[in-house]
């Protein structure tokens, strides 16, 4: 499908869809009806992003598979897994220092002057699981099916390793035709994935539409500094992303902006990290990244490499705190650095991951879970906009190891990827 095109359809239903939710919202006779109507809309955004989810776990799986098993021995994994692993390392720390630098700066929740709620208010989140130790044991699945029925990439992630670690040792034993039958399965889950993107324009006008209809155009002016002040951080985030990124990639950063422009509409407009997946996939291909490099780096990547969610729980975390007039340290401030950093590991496969995690977060600094309520109900529009940095830094960090790793200049093979779609 023509790339230009569908880029353009997504940006006309964006435009359509606040539109026909402001109109929703002003002819709505009241809060419940809104709903209702919006309820109409996310059936349409429900399937598209369940047939999303559907080719997720096979879409990594067989990818995956196939770019371990190609090179050929362990220790390019390992050497490719620790450049990838610092990058994310770095990033995540930019972003959470940026956040809570902007924070600090410009102190949005201060004119909130809010009265701390009873102990027992609580947004009514699960957060017991968001510890270290859960994390290292979720991390290993106990079932690859089950695994795969939650889309838990991590999981699959592991089990991929294994498995292309071993198809390499068989293939190089002269046995290829189950190696075969890998690329293969690849080869048609990108084509169901051509498939599925086609319907994407639908899905981001009735994910805008329910959005606008239930909360108006009144919430941005409402938050309106909080939220111009995240967009400021993210895009000063973007700055300092394609800042690096010029400094291993060069000019070329420009052209790989221009190629995953549509994965990062798609994830601003749907707030899905997953719609955007097979998308950036391709992307990556035609900017010449080999798919060796990014069947292994993007899926590792969405577990570790979430630079706007992580701009976006600092924000959250100090923004409450402000407006219950609770004063955090310099030294509690780091210390929430480093919580942070270890909570929001493997969140991507969490709904609402963020919130979940900021949840996780608020009690072990003593403030009030209630006060996710006064971001919740906004949440939305800030997910659009970590989840597009999201896809940014991982597509950077992709592309910056297969520049490390020494493959071809990714310039002088754009054309020929093209022409093969």
């Amino acid at each position: 499908m023509n790339t230009q095109k569908l880029t353009r359809q997504i940006g006309v239903a964006m435009l359509l869809g606040v539109l026909v939710g402001y109109l929703c919202h002003s002819f709505s006779t009241d809060a419940q009806a809104a709903k209702d109507i919006a309820g109409y809309f996310s059936i349409v955004t429900d399937i598209f992003l369940r047939m999303i989810k559907m080719i997720i776990a096979p879409l990594v799986f067989a990818t995956l598979v196939t770019g371990v098993a190609s090179m050929g021995d362990a220790s390019a994994v390992g050497r490719i897994g620790l450049k990838a692993m610092l990058w994310f390392i770095c990033a995540s720390v930019a972003s959470l220092l940026l956040g809570m630098a902007l924070v600090n700066l410009f102190e949005p929740g201060n004119h909130m002057q809010l009265v701390l709620p009873d102990a027992a208010a609580s947004a009514g989140l699960k957060t017991a699981d968001l510890n270290l130790r859960g994390f290292i044991t979720h991390v290993f699945p106990k079932s690859i099916a089950e695994a795969m029925a939650g889309n838990e990439i991590l999981q699959i992630l592991v089990f991929s390793l294994f498995f292309g670690a071993a198809l390499g040792f068989v293939k190089g034993q002269g046995h290829t035709a189950f190696d075969k039958c890998i690329d293969e399965l690849a080869r048609i889950m990108f084509r169901i994935t051509d498939y599925v993107m086609r319907l994407a324009p639908i899905g981001v006008f009735a994910a805008m539409a329910a959005v606008i209809t239930v909360q108006g155009l009144g919430v941005l002016l409402s938050y309106g500094k909080l939220i111009s002040e995240f967009y400021l951080g993210l895009a000063l985030l973007w700055g300092l992303l394609l800042a690096v990124g010029y400094l291993f990639l060069g000019k070329s950063v420009g052209e790989l902006l221009k190629h995953i422009r549509e994965p990062i509409m798609l994830a601003f407009s749907t707030a899905s990290s997953e719609s955007a997946y097979p998308k950036t996939i391709d992307s990556l291909e035609k900017f010449g990244v080999p798919k060796r490099i990014s069947s292994f780096v993007l899926p590792l990547g969405y577990s570790f490499n979430l630079d706007g969610s992580m701009m976006y729980q600092a924000f959250a975390v100090l923004f409450i705190a402000q407006a219950y007039n609770i004063n955090l340290s310099f030294t509690q401030q780091l210390v929430l650095l480093l919580v942070l950093m270890v909570t929001s590991k493997g969140m991507a496969g969490v709904a609402r991951a963020s919130l979940v995690v900021v949840a996780a977060t608020l009690p072990m600094f003593h403030l009030p879970e209630a006060g996710l309520l006064l971001i919740m109900g906004i949440d939305q529009f800030f997910d659009m906009g970590r989840t597009a940095t999201n896809v940014l830094g991982n597509s950077l960090a992709t592309a910056v190891v297969a520049k490390l790793e020494g493959e071809q200049n990714p310039q002088e093979i754009v054309q020929p990827a093209e022409a093969r779609t």
